[in-house]
């Protein structure tokens, strides 16, 4: 019984995973040395309590360590307006970005692994990413 608990539970976890359409640590690069960092958390109008804490992390920790160096930006996929912008990112679910250039960093994974549970590693996590495409 306890071995059904535990293998319902993992199958759970995986799929809650899944339904986000994280992509672990995609990342596509052509060095363009010169455009701003901005971050983008795209999502759909019904959140759960996890989705809020991604983009409410992701927005605290971009802006007390970076200021106005790097952008944050929320899109609702919902919106019409979103579609070009969702569609330009190659984007069509709830998806935490950091983008410069050509270089996208795909940090939905970790988001949803850390907002909630360990904020100041998602922080960690984001400071390394962000620094990394600042030099």
């Amino acid at each position: 019984m306890k071995q059904i608990v535990m293998l319902s539970f993992a199958l759970l976890m995986i799929m809650g995973n899944m339904s986000c359409n994280a992509q672990v640590g995609k990342k596509e690069s052509t060095g363009n040395k010169t455009a701003k960092v901005e971050a983008y958390y795209f999502h759909f109008a019904a959140r759960c309590v996890t989705c809020k804490a991604v983009e409410a992390e992701a927005k605290s920790s971009i802006e007390n360590l970076y200021g106005g160096k790097v952008t944050f930006q929320s899109v609702n996929l919902d919106e019409d307006s979103s579609k070009v912008l969702a569609e330009k990112l190659k984007v069509d679910g709830q998806s935490l970005l950091i983008v410069k250039g050509d270089t996208k960093i795909n940090l939905t994974n970790e988001g949803f692994m850390y907002a909630r549970n360990n904020p100041e590693k998602f922080k960690a996590i984001i400071k390394e990413k962000v620094d990394a495409l600042i030099q």
